[in-house]
């Protein structure tokens, strides 16, 4: 698999090394933006105990709610492949947006018209700022690869997906599939 270099629309892989971080251990990041300020993304692979209904009382439809980072962790974020239904949305890349018109999803998600498949909330993301991410590349603490999923990136299995990657990097990333999330714990 190809290193590539951060921009948005990648995944960012967290190395085994990062065990010990408790925010990224073992996370799949999507990068929704990277420039000279700065980088955000929200990890893919971190379902919390809520649901959207839980957090928003107009919604009554049951959405999983994940972990996006451990940046303002008391605001919700969104990412989508509905621009068409979801106006102010951001294109991060190969169909896939971010954010837009809060106010409509509600009313879209009660009327049924879009589904979990469309959309995928987090509390918080996932922030660097100026070439922060570039040093913690350099310093082995992440992998940049291509997002191949393009928008079916939102229906990836949550728990399993950061094991997947490390087996499709194969080699030496092998070994790590399989161990425990605190090996120290082995």
């Amino acid at each position: 698999m190809t290193e590539f270099k951060p921009h948005k629309g990648k995944l960012l892989i967290a190395e085994p090394a990062l065990t010990g971080d408790v925010s990224f251990n073992r996370s799949v990041v999507l990068l929704a933006e990277h420039n000279e300020e700065g980088s955000v993304g929200f990890i893919l692979n971190k379902p919390l105990e809520y649901f959207i209904n839980d957090l928003i009382n107009e919604i009554s439809i049951p959405f999983q709610v994940y972990n996006g980072g451990p940046v303002e962790q008391d605001n919700l974020y969104f990412i989508h492949r509905v621009p068409h239904l979801i106006e102010n949305s951001i294109e991060i890349s190969d169909g896939i947006y971010w954010g837009g018109d809060f106010e409509k999803i509600i009313d879209l998600i009660n009327k049924q018209v879009i589904s979990e498949n469309d959309i995928r909330f987090f509390l918080g993301y996932s922030g660097w700022s100026s070439l922060q991410l570039d040093r913690e590349l350099s310093s082995k603490s992440w992998i940049v690869v291509q997002n191949d999923y393009e928008s079916d990136i939102i229906n990836k299995a949550a728990d399993a997906f950061w094991k997947e990657k490390m087996l499709e990097l194969g080699g030496n990333y092998l070994l790590w599939s399989n161990s425990p999330e605190n090996p120290s714990l082995n």
